[in-house]
């Protein structure tokens, strides 16, 4: 059984979320607390597997909890707050601090709403129950990484750099990228993200990164030293005109039950410019884009894995290395510099 902490300062929230739990087979809800102080005593008597957390709540705040949690005592933590615009830098800090994942929640005036959210919930909570504990103890604990000075890449404006992740993706995108020149060659992204989500994780990095990073919008042509990440309730492909290639964003119906979906934009590399592009598999749960991955290798793309040390879950990395879809498994921290080093080998031939 998977022993869950619901803390949370609203008694009917509380109340919807223990029945979720008790409805889910493998899901024990152990405890609960309405805010952190109670949360801080029932985590060390009863020791549970996974904790739901809020984030704005009385006499401390979510954020000052977690991280304060990932120091003494890090756990899986799964944040449930109210998905807004105005909530979402708090949400992406939360993962910054060494949270798992987070999950939309209604309205204060309608916490009845919280039941549609229930598959979700269930589904996050048994992902983080398995999460790798080391590797979010050491994102919460890290120091601050440095960006590397812009080098000269020489003429790859016809290179492309994609990337797939979900659980525990944005994070190791934002360590990859500050890895990354400035005068990278194009990058698009697809991380599994709501779509309130997608704007401000975008606006996030543009303030970390060295290269210019926004969310991908139909019609954008890929430049050197841009980052375009996927909307959160949008496809993104990558497509060719006139010998260019731009970015392709299009509502349509989920893939692998995800919309964005890894798949859509590794197909469409596969399609289009494998050959001169370096695709990479990070962190996230489930195998969506690993069976894409592979033709993409084929086609001609040069293809990283993360590994599964340094991923939160190895999952889509898993399943991507268990077909055979990676030239290269390397952990997380040595990812930037073996595309930078593929890079050169392919533009001196």
């Amino acid at each position: 059984m998977i022993k869950v902490l619901v803390v949370d300062d609203s008694i009917l929230i509380r109340k919807v979320l223990c029945e979720i739990f008790a409805a889910a087979p493998g899901i024990e809800v152990i405890g609960t607390a309405e805010d952190p102080f109670i949360a801080r005593d029932k985590i060390k008597q009863l020791n549970p597997d996974v904790v739901t957390l809020d984030i704005e709540m009385p006499k401390m705040d979510g954020i000052t909890f977690l991280k304060n949690l990932m120091r003494l005592k890090p756990m899986p933590v799964v944040m449930i707050s109210t998905l807004t615009q105005k909530g979402a830098p708090a949400a992406l800090q939360a993962m910054e601090y060494g949270a798992v994942d987070y999950v939309g929640k209604p309205s204060a005036d309608k916490p009845e709403l919280l039941a549609n959210y229930a598959q979700e919930i269930i589904e996050k909570v048994k992902i983080a129950s398995v999460a790798n504990i080391a590797r979010l103890e050491h994102q919460a604990a890290r120091a601050p990484m440095l960006v590397k000075a812009p080098i000269k890449l020489g003429k790859l404006s016809n290179k492309v750099i994609a990337i797939g992740a979900s659980t525990g993706g944005t994070e190791a995108i934002r360590e990859l990228l500050m890895m990354m020149p400035a005068d990278s060659p194009p990058i698009v992204i697809t991380q599994h993200i709501p779509p309130v989500f997608s704007a401000s994780f975008a606006k996030r990095l543009d303030g970390l990164v060295p290269m210019n990073v926004c969310e991908a919008r139909d019609g954008d042509k890929l430049m050197v030293g841009h980052v375009y990440i996927a909307p959160g309730d949008k496809h993104l492909e990558v497509t060719r005109k006139g010998g260019l290639l731009y970015c392709k964003v299009f509502s349509g119906e989920r893939v692998n039950l995800h919309l964005p979906s890894v798949e859509v934009l590794f197909n469409s590399i596969t399609e289009h410019c494998a050959k001169n592009t370096v695709g990479v598999m990070l962190t996230g749960m489930g195998a969506d884009g690993s069976h894409a991955m592979l033709p993409m290798k084929n086609a001609g793309c040069y293809t990283i894995i993360q590994d599964e040390n340094t991923s939160v879950v190895w999952g889509m990395p898993g399943a991507a290395a268990a077909v055979g879809a990676g030239d290269k498994i390397l952990p997380l921290q040595n990812i930037a510099d073996h595309i930078l080093l593929q890079l050169k080998r392919t533009a001196n031939g």
